[in-house]
């Protein structure tokens, strides 16, 4: 099978692979979309520390079951369907803890094993979530990051009429914003230098949107501050606007070695709540609920779909900040006749194909 490896940081390249099999509790799933995100730039660069080289990359993904293993009967061949990439031992003190996102002996599709990058990739059963056999497998592919923004509001301790800013509206900050008013935000301002992002993040449901925090009309400040820029100048901005006993999340990623300065005592004097959030922790059955149940315009994320041979071509988009999502589309050759943006019945549950176990 066509398949990307990264060999080792900076030596990326688009091959054949052999088929991988399914193991007594794994499936096999034809990958029909996978998103490229900002850690697949860094597994490239060889800037994670977690990645284990040679690696297939692709951690947001959606396809179709091809192949189950024979301690498998709650997935079908056939079946539609995402999943969780994220494994963890459920032993280290993190796990017991209820922290899994920080396991010792963590695990994850396209990091420390195969990803789906790839035209086939072999997925634990119990990481598997079943979609209904019309859905947009595009929009199944964004589960994965909208499950990270439900992890972050998790972390938040919003309140109903609570007023909002968010740093960046990329993918990450459009699906924040998307989510805001159901966490309680009365109103969402963004700052977003790129003007076509400035539209998106109005289309998305922010009631005001600048091109620079200098524009920001903040007296008395925001009551929930995020960044989802990364970007220290921002991040420096941004937590001095958060009001008294109000909360900060950072959500987007700086580089390790990146240092931000802030007024200790603005902390102390104001009595802010400062969180960060990283990746899925418990939020993942409730992303793909949203995803099929409720409007969220997640199609509209998908700025390029291009062919797994256009790997490199799709990664460069994505270091330059063109477009929004990036995906690639393994499988999807094979299937000109697969559905695109048909929407689910009313109702329609997300089910998790079994009870969520450590491997």
């Amino acid at each position: 099978m066509q398949a990307v490896v990264i060999d080792k940081p900076g030596d990326v390249d688009v091959g054949e692979i052999a088929d991988p099999a399914p193991g007594p509790d794994e499936v096999v799933v034809e990958v029909r979309a996978c998103g490229i995100c900002g850690t697949d730039v860094h597994l490239a660069d060889g800037e994670f520390s977690r990645a284990r080289y040679p690696l297939v990359p692709g951690h947001e993904f959606a396809g179709e079951v091809v192949a189950i293993g024979h301690n498998v009967s709650a997935v079908r061949v056939g079946a539609k369907v995402t999943a969780d990439p994220n494994n963890y031992c459920g032993r280290c003190r993190p796990c017991r803890e209820g922290h899994g996102n920080m396991c010792h002996n963590f695990r994850a599709l396209g990091i420390t094993d195969p990803g789906a990058c790839a035209e086939y990739l072999a997925v634990p059963a119990w990481n598997v979530h079943l979609l209904p056999d019309a859905f947009d497998m595009s929009v199944a592919a964004l589960i994965e990051p909208l499950s990270c923004a439900v992890h972050g509001y998790d972390l938040l301790r919003t309140k109903l009429g609570d007023r909002f800013l968010i740093y960046g509206a990329g993918t990450m900050g459009l699906l924040l914003i998307s989510l805001a008013g159901r966490v309680g935000a009365v109103s969402v301002t963004v700052v977003e230098p790129n003007e076509g992002r400035r539209q998106m993040a109005r289309d998305f449901g922010a009631a005001e949107v600048v091109g620079s925090a200098d524009e920001l009309d903040d007296e008395g400040g925001f009551d929930v501050v995020i960044d989802a820029s990364g970007v220290v100048a921002a991040i420096e901005d941004a937590l001095g606007r958060v009001r008294p006993g109000g909360n900060y999340l950072q959500f987007g990623v700086a580089a390790a070695e990146a240092k931000a300065r802030f007024s200790p005592y603005h902390l102390f004097n104001n009595e802010m709540s400062l969180v960060g959030s990283m990746a899925v922790l418990h939020s993942f059955d409730r992303a793909c609920d949203l995803a099929v149940n409720v409007d969220l315009g997640l199609s509209r994320l998908v700025s390029d779909s291009l062919p797994i041979s256009s790997y490199l071509e799709a990664l460069g988009y994505v270091r330059s900040g063109k477009g929004l999502k990036v995906q690639v589309a393994p499988g999807a050759s094979r299937h000109p006749q697969a559905h695109r943006g048909v929407a689910a019945p009313a109702g329609t549950p997300c089910r998790p194909s079994g009870p969520i176990r450590s491997k």
